[in-house]
């Protein structure tokens, strides 16, 4: 079950293929996670061998539970796999759902559980080349200038994040 993710068909919770999910764009639970340290928000650019949305630029850590993972169990466990981040503290901002085109023939129709950390000290980091490339620290002006600069860097879902969710995870502007 650990290649499965928690995805809606027919109303009802089934385990199901990642790829699957997004060939059909099936409705499926998803995590993503922003880290902040000095009022700055670490992004990520997507490895370049990425099935979908390869080189674009993404929140901190974007993934889909496993069957039966708890929301924040995930989060803890990608931020690892994916950067190296250790002993940080998600705390829950919301559930919201979105559906995006992502290229290739692929949709992401998420059901995302939003964390967000603040992390006192600058976090050790440590990259796993096969899913991030690059990271930076920004903050919430210079994110949004660079969106407006150049859209197509971006994943889908940190556009939406940024334009209808930004409050939720920054805090008011």
């Amino acid at each position: 079950m650990k290649d499965m993710i928690p995805a809606w068909l027919d109303g009802t919770l089934t385990p199901v293929e990642k790829l699957q999910a997004h060939v059909e764009g099936m409705k499926h639970k998803a995590v993503s996670v922003f880290l902040f340290h000095a009022g700055k928000v670490l992004i990520q650019q997507r490895a370049a061998g990425k099935y979908h949305t390869p080189n674009k630029w993404a929140n901190t850590c974007c993934t889909h539970p496993h069957w039966n993972e708890d929301p924040r169990d995930c989060a803890i466990r990608r931020l690892e796999e994916e950067l190296g981040i250790t002993d940080v503290d998600p705390k829950w901002v919301e559930q919201l759902e979105y559906r995006a085109d992502v290229g290739g023939g692929l949709i992401e129709h998420e059901v995302v559980d939003m964390f967000v950390i603040h992390a006192d000290e600058t976090p050790e980091i440590n990259l796993n080349p096969s899913e991030v490339q690059a990271i930076q620290w920004l903050d919430r002006a210079a994110l949004e200038a660079k969106i407006d600069e150049n859209p197509d860097m971006f994943t889908p879902w940190l556009k939406i994040y940024m334009s209808h969710h930004a409050n939720s995870v920054f805090g008011p502007a």
